[in-house]
């Protein structure tokens, strides 16, 4: 299913407008059901699902994780709780790292053609030709993907992939960036 790149972006208010400031206030208020200033990851799991309506483009839980991980603690709370949760102030910081998260997941979606959330050596051969029209032209791939497997599993997991492709600024084709 194509992604509508405009509208996902859209939905992730995360410029310095006083709109998109207005915007992005209220989805807040609309992610912290209970008020306490403080977004848990399941909060934004939900959020995502359900406020942005997101969960039927993408199964992206990997995405969002990577995304909370991020985000939190960006901002140095006075809080003890500010280091494990999103507060509001890192809010913006939260739906572009969603964004870059949620198209790097695309990414490593189309690599892993099992569908099994790592990418095999024979998966990686496959999507050169993808990697390179996503801006990097591999000229040793055992290399390389020795250099992705961090964890030397023999397999490359989103957490890896999405690392490498950050550190290589691939960019999907037919996003709207």
């Amino acid at each position: 299913m194509p992604i509508n790149w405009p509208e996902v972006t859209a939905k992730l208010p995360s410029g310095r407008s006083d709109e998109e400031k207005a915007k992005r206030k209220e989805l807040f208020k609309q992610f912290d059901p209970n008020g306490n200033g403080y977004l848990s990851l399941a909060e934004v799991d939900k959020g995502v699902r359900d406020v942005l309506g997101l969960d039927d483009v993408f199964n992206c839980k990997p995405a969002v994780m990577r995304a909370f991980q991020a985000s939190k603690g960006i901002h140095k709370s006075k809080s003890s709780l500010g280091e494990d949760f999103i507060e509001r102030i890192e809010f913006r910081m939260l739906l572009l790292y969603l964004r870059q998260y949620f198209e790097l997941y695309v990414m490593f979606d189309e690599v892993d053609t099992s569908d099994d959330r790592r990418v095999d050596k024979a998966e990686f051969d496959q999507a050169l030709g993808k990697i390179s029209s996503w801006g990097l032209q591999i000229t040793d791939p055992d290399a390389e993907f020795a250099k992705i497997d961090t964890n030397g599993g023999g397999m490359i997991l989103f957490d890896e992939f999405a690392d490498w492709a950050l550190k290589m600024k691939l960019d999907l084709e037919d996003d709207d960036e």
